[in-house]
């Protein structure tokens, strides 16, 4: 069976601990894994202000899954997300090749980035001599 790339976004209630909202972004990774899926990233933006009140709350934690599957996997996915009281809101969405190569190229600029962050300064820092009216007589 032919298997394609998808983008899901949940919004998790904010208002839960780490560890519980942790055990959520699993079992779903799990889910995911488990039935035919495999995940290429999984990118956690964290507690965000929400646009409007979901369910008498202002904030969610936003969680986005990049990965492959099976067409028929994905109904089942959405229904673990309805049946999930801990998660307000998702969307699913297939990726085009369009898509899925401006998601390399930003994932390439984003290792470029922390590659370049992490590496050692090449020179050491030098003192600058200041030079004063005094100096310069």
């Amino acid at each position: 069976m032919k298997e394609n790339h998808y983008e899901s976004v949940i919004i998790v209630n904010a208002a839960l601990e780490d560890t519980q909202i942790e055990n959520t972004i699993k079992k779903i990774e799990d889910f995911i894994t488990n039935n035919g899926g495999k995940i290429i990233d999984i990118d956690k933006w964290g507690r965000k202000r929400l646009a409007y009140p979901i369910k008498k709350s202002k904030s969610g934690y936003y969680v986005i899954y990049r990965f492959t599957a099976p067409a028929d996997m994905i109904k089942k996915l959405e229904r673990i997300y309805k049946l999930d009281e801990t998660i307000y809101r998702f969307l699913t969405i297939k990726l085009t090749k369009k898509d899925l190569e401006h998601l390399n190229k930003k994932l390439q600029e984003k290792s470029a980035k922390e590659a370049e962050a992490t590496e050692p300064a090449s020179e050491p820092a030098t003192e600058e001599t200041v030079v004063t009216e005094e100096q310069s007589e």
